[in-house]
């Protein structure tokens, strides 16, 4: 079966969502994920078509700029978050099914350099980072892992120096590209990220005391058209063997969140 994953951020930036996507028929379902959810996605979204005869429409991206999409009419069947901020957004404008709201994984912070990076550094250490240092971090204002860094930044009270020496990144593994390609020295990313690359290094974990619990939240749109097969994918998430692939990129499941908080 062909699969249809869509890479939002190929898009441009005035071309719609909507205009990413193919017409959603009933045997198929369209859902709109976090980008640092694309391996697990890509590895388990197969497994997902084949047991239930369905086709998988998978656009990846920064969790804001998705959930603006839903709000503006994309046609999304299930969206997938990595955090609850922006499911409460949707939930308020009444763009999603309540009931059908799930949590599937968890994840923590790490500060990373790329493997040509001598110089270690630790996260509690940002502040004595020279001047000419740069940092990459996803945009709080749009995307989960930004937002949680922000807050950790701020918690150890060196964001206002450092802000200065932060580049925002669209998504977190644009963070990941510019450690890798060594146009940052340092990026702060989830450690699932960190999993995946071979030319990046975990410098230090964030201690998640200091920002929020970070939870990977799914829910239906109101106006899927395939809520029962939602409903399935969302169940889907938390079977044993999908699980197991979440864990396998460096996800935790969430009743295993205390190993983490």
């Amino acid at each position: 079966m062909k699969k249809n994953f869509l890479m939002l951020y190929f898009c441009t930036i005035t071309l719609s969502l909507a205009g990413c996507m193919s017409n959603t028929e009933e045997n198929e379902i369209t859902i709109a994920a976090a980008s640092s959810l694309t391996d697990v996605l890509e590895q388990a979204i197969p497994l997902y078509e084949k047991e239930y005869d369905i086709e998988v429409n998978l656009l990846l991206g920064g969790s804001g700029k998705l959930a603006r999409q839903i709000e503006q009419g994309a046609p999304v069947d299930v969206y997938l978050s990595a955090d609850r901020r922006w499911i409460e957004d949707l939930q308020e404008a009444g763009m999603v099914e309540n009931d059908s709201y799930v949590e599937y994984a968890t994840n923590r912070l790490v500060l990373v350099g790329s493997n040509t990076q001598k110089e270690s550094l630790a996260f509690r250490k940002l502040n004595s980072l020279s001047s000419d240092k740069q940092v990459a971090i996803g945009n709080p204002k749009s995307v989960p892992a930004g937002t949680y860094t922000k807050q950790a930044l701020e918690k150890i009270q060196v964001w206002e120096q450092l802000k200065k020496q932060v580049i925002f990144a669209s998504n977190v593994r644009q963070v990941l590209t510019y450690v890798e390609t060594d146009e940052v020295d340092y990026g702060i990313i989830y450690a699932s990220d960190a999993e995946i690359s071979d030319n990046v290094k975990i410098l230090d974990e964030v201690d998640n005391q200091l920002h929020d619990s970070i939870i990977y939240p799914g829910i239906i749109t109101s106006k899927s058209r395939s809520k029962e097969k939602s409903k399935a994918f969302l169940s889907f998430l938390n079977e044993k063997q999908i699980q197991g692939i979440f864990n396998s990129y460096g996800f935790m499941s969430v009743a295993n969140r205390s190993m983490v908080e």
